[in-house]
């Protein structure tokens, strides 16, 4: 808990550098983050996919950058995460998860840190109600950070639509109470950048999902009864991505040391 800062400098201006990365399987985005006027250009990965580990972090080497952090909106239940490679490949790189996943981690957040990356930071909104560890990571407010802000919000906002409810500690009603206050009280031109689509989009704003969502629009009880009749299958990845997850997407456990795994 706190302000995590891995690299200070003081450069007079920051400049964002940001790529969204797609996992065909899962149907998930990666995102990928840097401050490319700091002289180390230091980054971070928003919710890696263990079978996309060599793509990002050749991406991460071409352009030149200082992986730092590897972050994830929640304990995923699709995919196995790829923070655990990650960190095995990329020494001092640290893992970030929400305090209130319970899983494993080299640093746990909790609502209102940030995360810094160079002269950038992310915002720690809590946003549980898809699990009850989700957390939206938001970009900067200020006259040095990028505008407009974006937030990963991870599975607690989809384009047009949102996580489901039904396992892994969910709530409907806490889901819609963590969105209306968190995510939809940004400024309309926020973007939205959510960690799946089913649809081919990529990215929308919090004044487009407060127009056009078709279950946040809807008032509190109406929303929940539109959670509790999706009647959705079970997860085909749950039994081995959550256990997986929440030991930092590492399964063969004998084969390492006895240090703390992180998530």
């Amino acid at each position: 808990m706190g302000d995590y800062s891995t690299v200070s400098g003081s450069a007079a201006t920051s400049k964002l550098l940001f790529r969204q990365l797609f996992e065909k399987d899962s149907s998930t985005y990666t995102y990928l983050l840097a401050d490319v006027n700091h002289p180390q250009k230091p980054a971070l990965l928003v919710d890696p996919v263990d079978k996309t580990v060599d793509r990002d972090l050749s991406l991460v080497k071409e352009l030149g950058l200082t992986l730092i952090y590897a972050i994830n909106t929640h304990v995923h239940a699709d995919h196995v995460t790829g923070t655990g490679i990650i960190k095995n490949k990329v020494p001092g790189v640290k893992s970030v998860i929400s305090k209130a996943s319970s899983s494993k981690a080299d640093i746990f957040v909790e609502h209102g840190d940030k995360i810094h990356f160079g002269n950038l930071f992310l915002e720690v909104r809590a946003t549980p109600g898809h699990t009850v560890g989700c957390v939206t990571y938001v970009t900067g407010d200020g006259h040095d950070q990028p505008q407009p802000r974006m937030a990963f919000t991870g599975d607690a906002v989809l384009i047009r639509g949102c996580g489901r409810t039904d396992f892994q500690g969910g709530s409907s009603l806490q889901l819609y109470n963590s969105v209306h206050s968190q995510i939809f009280t940004l400024p309309k031109e926020t973007f939205i950048y959510p960690a799946h689509d089913y649809k081919g989009f990529t990215v929308s704003t919090v004044g487009e999902e407060l127009l056009f969502n078709p279950r946040l629009t809807k008032d509190e009880v109406t929303f929940n009864n539109i959670m509790e009749n999706l009647n959705l299958p079970y997860p085909k990845m749950i039994d081995i991505a959550v256990p997986a997850n929440m030991v930092c997407g590492l399964q063969d456990l004998t084969k390492r040391s006895s240090e703390p795994l992180a998530s």
